[in-house]
């Protein structure tokens, strides 16, 4: 007679993960949490608003993933999941409230997944978020032994008369940038085909340890500004880079122009781009280039914004100044 187990689903490693991980879960909720993990649905009480939006954004890790699983070092990719959705729905000026996960892999290793979504539980501690409920899908077939692969849901909310859309963006605005921590979770396929060799030395420590480096989390920092400063428009600058994801923020008959030379490249990126040859142009269309988050306020407000940031820690600083255009871009 043939089981389950067999069949390649050990369903008690599943019960080991729950285990692993309840304790931490727990500790990421608050009152409008209504129930614990094990529930068919997650209920989440929305208090305190008087007209909200709910706002919802959707993401993974992409193949940095395959650094951690090669390396074994899995306590950074559940803090990028988080990052990756959350910071999205920031950008419309909405607090992340409640996450959600997915999990799948091959064959289920509660201890990792357990470490992953460790991860997850820190970022939605830092941030104030709820870890509410998820799924781990185990798959024999369909994904290798010892290959994992993450996504996260996050719903936030924003009152109304509040949303942050571009709208209000026009000319003569600025461009500030707060700094990343590195590629954050976008472009790593060609990261990974230009760094070969995890375990080769960059600046004193494995190259890995810079390549894990976790996406940064603004949500403290943005949302400080947002009580301060009339903020217009802000982009979290992922996959497609500068180029691609300023102008989504862009109204009609407005561009966004950018200063080459106020950009702060972390070193990585310079050691990518000059081992691989890589044209500047393509390097802007694909990574941050230093950039993990952009702001554009009036002008009159610079100065303010700019403060206000740096009373939360972020070395923050103009790139740029927005003209009359198409919803593009120029780097000069």
């Amino acid at each position: 007679m043939s089981t389950y187990k067999e069949a390649g689903v050990d369903k008690h490693e599943g019960y080991k993960t729950v285990s692993r991980i309840k304790a931490g879960v727990a500790e990421t909720h608050n009152e409008n949490v209504l129930n614990e993990i094990g529930s068919f649905g997650a209920f989440y009480a929305l208090q305190g608003y008087k007209n909200p939006v709910l706002v919802s954004g959707t993401d993974g890790v992409g193949t940095k993933l395959r650094i951690a699983l090669d390396v074994e070092k899995y306590d950074t990719v559940g803090i990028d999941c988080f990052a990756m959705c959350a910071n999205d729905i920031l950008c419309h000026g909405a607090k992340p409230l409640f996450f959600l996960d997915y999990l799948a892999c091959g064959k289920l290793d509660s201890e990792v997944a357990a470490e992953i979504i460790g991860g997850i539980i820190q970022a939605c501690k830092e941030t104030g978020c709820a870890l509410i409920g998820g799924e781990t899908a185990e798959m024999p077939g369909m994904y290798q032994v010892g290959d994992y692969d993450v996504a996260g849901f996050c719903v936030g909310a924003v009152e109304r008369e509040n949303i942050i859309d571009g709208k209000k963006i026009q000319e003569g605005d600025v461009v500030i940038a707060l700094p990343s921590s590195g590629f954050h979770s976008n472009g790593f396929s060609l990261v990974r085909k230009v760094f070969t060799d995890y375990k080769e030395e960059f600046n004193g420590k494995p190259i890995y340890e810079t390549l894990l480096t976790p996406t940064r989390l603004y949500q403290n920092s943005i949302m400080h500004l947002i009580e301060q400063v009339e903020v217009k428009g802000i982009a979290h600058i992922t996959g497609g880079g500068i180029i691609e994801n300023v102008p989504r923020i862009l109204p009609k008959n407005t561009s966004a122009h950018i200063k080459l030379s106020s950009m702060r490249v972390p070193e990585i990126m310079s050691e990518l781009q000059k081992r691989a040859g890589i044209e500047e142009r393509e390097m802007y269309g694909t990574f941050n280039m230093g950039v993990g988050m952009v702001v554009v306020v009036s002008a009159e407000n610079q100065e303010a914004a700019l403060k206000t940031l740096q009373e939360k820690g972020e070395d923050a600083w103009v790139i740029g100044h927005i003209t009359t255009g198409n919803q593009d871009i120029t780097l000069q």
